[in-house]
């Protein structure tokens, strides 16, 4: 029944690690904004506005597109037979680390809402520990799909 996705497999892996770079990218790099935005840019100021809008872009443009491809051909080559063992831990451990790298996601969006309300209450400090989650899930998400563990 689901034997077509065997035959677009490379298709769905290859379009699912695009996603995930372009994800990545930005898991990395609105968190960083946060951190200049939060200490150097006076609320109200051009520079507010432009922060605002870089990081209303990188969401929108590049996040948010990114996260739903990631997941529209992650859950293909979960469904493509012969794939995934599941009696093993490694996919369990990618699906745990996939959701909490969407919640970061969304963490990430109710952040950008504070910074375009003006109310953003989180110190630089802050950001920049967070901008290590993504990395840390990374490390799971590779070493679980490569070593197969």
């Amino acid at each position: 029944m689901l034997d077509w996705l065997a035959d677009i497999y490379l298709w769905s892996k290859s379009l699912h690690v695009i996603a995930i770079i372009t994800w990545m990218a930005g898991l990395f790099y609105l968190p960083r904004l946060f951190v200049y935005h939060a200490e150097r840019v006076e609320i109200g100021s051009e520079t507010d506005e432009m922060f605002k809008t870089m990081e209303r872009l990188l969401l929108r443009a590049i996040m948010h597109p990114s996260l739903i491809v990631s997941w529209v051909f992650g859950i293909a080559l979960v469904f493509t037979p012969g794939i995934i063992d599941w009696s093993l831990v490694w996919p369990w451990a990618k699906g745990i680390s996939v959701i909490l790298m969407t919640w970061f996601h969304w963490w990430l969006m109710k952040r950008r809402d504070d910074f375009a309300a003006g109310t953003n209450t989180l110190p630089g400090r802050r950001y920049r520990m967070m901008n290590e989650f993504p990395t840390v899930l990374m490390l799971i998400i590779v070493f679980a799909v490569i070593v197969k563990f």
